[in-house]
Formats: structure tokens, sequence, C-alpha cells
């Protein structure tokens, strides 16, 4: 079941603030300590928990988004659904629904695929240094976007996005969504085209 969200259905103080505490890491995603969000992605990073949520529709099409302009790193480049991390004291499960919720409007089931570490350098001053956990989810609704964390959205099909990321196009992604949708692509095809069937 999935559900679309009311234009008015989150107070934007409630979204993730640069000084909100994320989840410090090691590679096997043990628990180190926490520290902000601006100081997780300051220089080359800091590692930290993390997720990406991908979201097909009845026809195995993928929402993407266009991050906000507003982003510190990586903005107006296209990417997964949706993507963040869990604070302080939140599970994972409560994590992805919640933001699911808040750059989106949309709710369903999701499914965890897979879990893994990446560093990306944006510039001098910023970087993504994640422990990813991977999910997908099927919802037939569009969303309604939180326009402070989104520019723009589409659908888009598997192999339109497999092309467009082979391209001249492939400079407009973020780094980690190519990262996994390469492996979605190699070790998950199946349970993806089960959202067309």
């Amino acid at each position: 079941m999935d559900e679309a969200g009311p234009a008015n259905r989150i107070d934007n103080r409630d979204i993730m603030a640069d000084s909100d505490a994320l989840i410090l890491v090691d590679q096997e995603d043990r628990r180190l300590g926490h520290l902000s969000k601006s100081l997780c992605h300051e220089g080359r990073g800091v590692l930290h928990r993390a997720f990406s949520l991908l979201i097909f529709n009845d026809r195995a099409e993928l929402l993407v988004q266009q991050r906000s302009a507003q982003k510190r790193l990586w903005p107006l480049y296209w990417s997964n659904s949706c993507c963040s991390h869990p604070r302080r004291a939140e599970t994972m499960d409560v994590a992805t629904r919640r933001r699911l919720w808040e750059e989106l409007g949309i709710r369903c089931d999701l499914k965890f695929l897979f879990k893994f570490q990446y560093h990306a350098q944006f510039d001098a001053t910023g970087a993504e240094h994640e422990l990813c956990s991977v999910f997908i989810g099927r919802s037939d609704a569009d969303p309604n976007i939180n326009r402070e964390e989104i520019a723009d959205w589409r659908w888009v099909g598997p192999e339109v996005l497999r092309a467009e990321m082979a391209g001249a196009d492939s400079s407009r992604y973020t780094p980690w969504f190519m990262l996994e949708w390469d492996r979605i692509c190699r070790d998950h095809r199946a349970d993806v085209l089960a959202f067309g069937a």
C-alpha cells in the first residue's frame, strides 16, 4: 500500500538540520559515537551511517529526484528517490520512513537490499563518507515533494537510466546513486523487475 501526503504535511523545522547528531560507525557498522551533520561532511568527511531509498512504480520505473540548489553537496544533481541519515536515537526503520514522508510525501513498504561504504569528494570543503544501507519500495502515487529539499523529479525506466549513466549525462548524477544503481542492475535486477510484474 502506498500513500501520497497533503501539501502541508510537515513542519520544515522538523527536517534534519546541520546541527543534528549523526551516528558515527566503523566499517562493520558498529556505533562509535555521534557528530553533527555539518562536521560529518566537512573536509574529507567522517564515516557515518546513512541510507538510500529507491521507489519504483508498477511499470518498474524509478522515481529520481533533482537535489535542491540549496544543498551544500551536489546541488541540482539527479539522485535516487530519497537519501539521508538516521538521527542519534533513531532506528533505521524509523529514519527511512520519516525521511520518505518528509521529502516525498510517500509512505510505502521498504525492502533492504544491501549495504556499501563509499567516499566521494565534492570540493575542498566537503565530502560524503558513508556506510549506506539501500532499500527499495513501491508506490504508484506521484510524490508531493518538499521544495526545500528537491528541485524536480521524474519517473525513469531502468534501461533509460542505465543509458544516461553510461553516456554524456553521467556527470548529472550523484556518485552514490551511480554506485548503488550499478550494483542493483548487476545483483538485484529481479527485485526491480518484480515491481512491473
